[in-house]
């Protein structure tokens, strides 16, 4: 088989084999109607929960340049004009954003400069490696600011900026496991998935404990589940804020139901999944302290969601004397290896520390208080127009009953959950915003509804009666 010479428009040859036939692009076969819609009565049972669409529907496909594309441009103009495209989708969808906790009020432009770099915070961010083009000093400084919102000293803490929250978790829960190799895993049925990703993946004995309607561990169920268990270290995740309710789980109880129980302090660890409200909760008057002054073992939070960056990240603290049980050199680095990944994205730290910067304390201190006031304006609107609906006290999370229409939750982007869906009132959602939501869905509702016949969901075992507004409550 002879080799024959193809250009590759970046005026170099590539080398393929004369019978080199590209792949044909296959068209993904129909999804069942189930799958193709997720909305009540359009192919889903009730309780049922059913996958989105799928992608390769609506997928860009890669297509080999032609042979005069070198010359024409062809290619070029084509790419172009997908971008462009693209870029009118994403202002779009982002008008319509309400359903996940990211913020989309930033702007960047001062950093484009440096996306000509490939910056990579290899190993340890506070042992320099062989690597040159690097952010820890962005990183580090990042960390020093977390580690005084959440009352720890310089030497005694430890941490990283991850890729996204589930990092946060998956090694706020690996250091709980290195500290303790015999310990339980306790996290609430309603903590995130990444908890209990996290104990599928280091095998860990791992035990669900019950909830109260507020979406809150239920530390009388705690107490049962931990007093059988009394011969083996506790490894806890704590909520600051759950994913569907934003429930903050009451730390100061948990500590004292371990104690309680016969636990010392140094019989548990405990892991605090602060990925939304572990930045709004400091900000908050009379809220609970998450703090290294208590006995907790780490704290995560994400930088692409309260704080506001446009690639996932987050953050993780723990104490340096727990990392030390799971570090090791790396000579290939000439430097520690303590994160869950090796390669780490070195523009984040970046991100993140021009938005600690320009708004400091006091302006995520106001970004918080506008959050919270709109989130009552949209629970107090929804409740005037008959719909169930509930917001717990430190929370920006409104709960109500689940839209009938599958294209309107995907429309406006609302995470769901059995009858439930949820809006997250982030700094980027205007009462203007919420406005316009909340008028289409009365005005779908009408229609949803005509009549008796057919009727809005019960919600009262997932929010309670008294935020129930259903026509038995």
């Amino acid at each position: 088989m002879s080799l024959l010479s193809k250009g590759n428009g970046n005026g170099k040859l590539d080398m393929l084999p004369e019978d080199f036939d590209p792949p044909a692009v296959v068209a993904a076969e129909p999804l069942p109607a189930a799958v193709e819609s997720n909305g009540i009565g359009a192919g889903r049972k009730e309780g049922e929960m059913v996958l989105g669409r799928n992608v390769h529907t609506t997928c860009l496909s890669v297509t080999e340049p032609d042979e005069d594309d070198e010359s024409t441009g062809d290619k070029d103009a084509y790419m172009a004009g997908v971008l462009a495209r693209y870029r009118k989708t994403l202002v779009e969808r982002t008008k319509h954003h309400l359903g996940y906790p990211y913020n989309l009020d930033f702007d960047f432009g001062a950093l484009a400069q440096l996306q000509h770099f490939s910056i990579n915070n290899l190993g340890d961010p506070f042992i320099e490696s062989n690597y040159g083009v690097h952010s820890r000093q962005f990183e580090v400084g990042v960390l020093d600011w977390f580690a005084r919102l959440w009352e720890i000293e310089k030497h005694e803490y430890w941490g990283y900026i991850t890729n996204c929250g589930t990092e946060g978790n998956l090694h706020g829960i690996l250091v709980g496991r290195e500290v303790f190799p015999d310990g339980i895993l306790y996290a609430s049925r309603e903590s995130h998935y990444s908890v209990f990703k996290a104990a599928r993946m280091y095998r860990m004995e791992c035990v669900k404990v019950a909830t109260l309607v507020t979406g809150e561990i239920d530390c009388a169920d705690f107490k049962s589940k931990l007093i059988p268990n009394k011969d083996k270290p506790a490894i806890i995740n704590v909520n600051i804020g759950t994913t569907v309710k934003g429930a903050v789980d009451d730390l100061d109880l948990v500590i004292q139901t371990l104690e309680e129980c016969g636990y010392s302090h140094d019989q548990f660890y405990i892991h605090c999944d602060g990925a939304l409200f572990g930045l709004m909760m400091p900000f908050v008057k009379r809220a609970p302290k998450v703090s290294f002054k208590k006995p907790i073992g780490s704290v995560s939070v994400s930088g692409h969601k309260f704080v506001g960056c446009p690639m996932p990240c987050g953050v993780q603290i723990t104490r340096m004397e727990h990392v030390n049980v799971l570090s090791s050199n790396v000579e290939y680095l000439a430097s520690r290896d303590a994160t869950i990944m090796g390669s780490r994205n070195g523009h984040a730290p970046i991100f993140l520390w021009h938005t600690l910067n320009r708004k400091g304390y006091k302006g995520f201190q106001k970004e918080v208080q506008k959050c919270l006031r709109n989130a009552h304006y949209l629970k107090d609107r929804l409740r005037e127009a008959g719909i169930s609906a509930m917001l717990n006290e430190l929370s920006s999370t409104v709960v109500f009953e689940r839209p009938r229409d599958v294209e309107f939750v995907r429309q406006w982007q609302l995470a769901c959950e059995g009858n439930m869906a949820h809006v997250i009132v982030m700094p980027n959602v205007t009462i203007e915003k919420l406005d316009d939501f909340l008028n289409e869905l009365v005005e779908k509702r009408s229609t949803w509804y005509p009549n008796e016949k057919v009727l809005p969901p019960c919600l009262a075992a997932d929010i309670g009666r008294d935020n129930c507004v259903c026509a038995l409550h």
